[in-house]
């Protein structure tokens, strides 16, 4: 498994309740959840639904233009996949507030993960990202 572990200037905590990171004065948390309902194990398809929270912790307004996920299975097949904001919107974030939203990632294994980047330009005009942290996707058979 490659190193999918913090960089300098970077905390991150995760758990059973998500996982986050700070960098780049961005917080993003992420939630994941295994979804049986939408799942279908005797076909090799497993879907995970998760929840973002976007935490503007700097000193001016951003907004997040783009972003990028690379998603692995339990065999190591990777898909990435990129695009322009998230679920259809280029959110402002302004100081201290935060932006939310949902989305889903299936899996052909019954666990996996993913990490990431989110882009971002301020109002000045300068460009940055901040990291996704890793979660792990994982079938409720898999949970200890």
């Amino acid at each position: 498994m490659p190193n999918i572990g913090p960089t300098i200037g970077e905390r991150v905590a995760g758990g059973l309740l998500g996982w986050n990171v700070t960098s780049n004065e961005m917080n993003v948390k992420v939630v994941p959840e295994y979804l049986p309902g939408r799942s279908s194990p005797e076909q090799s398809f497993y879907a995970f639904s998760y929840h973002v929270t976007i935490t503007n912790l700097g000193l001016e307004p951003v907004q997040l233009l783009r972003r990028q996920w690379t998603i692995t299975d339990g065999r190591g097949a990777v898909d990435i996949v990129e695009g322009e904001g998230v679920v259809g919107v280029q959110p402002w974030i302004k100081p201290g507030e935060s932006y939310e939203y949902h989305s889903g990632c299936p899996l052909r294994t019954p666990q996996g993960y993913m990490r990431g980047w989110y882009f971002y330009e301020t109002e000045k005009g300068v460009a940055f990202r901040s990291r996704i942290p890793a979660i792990f996707l994982r079938h409720d058979k898999f949970r200890h």
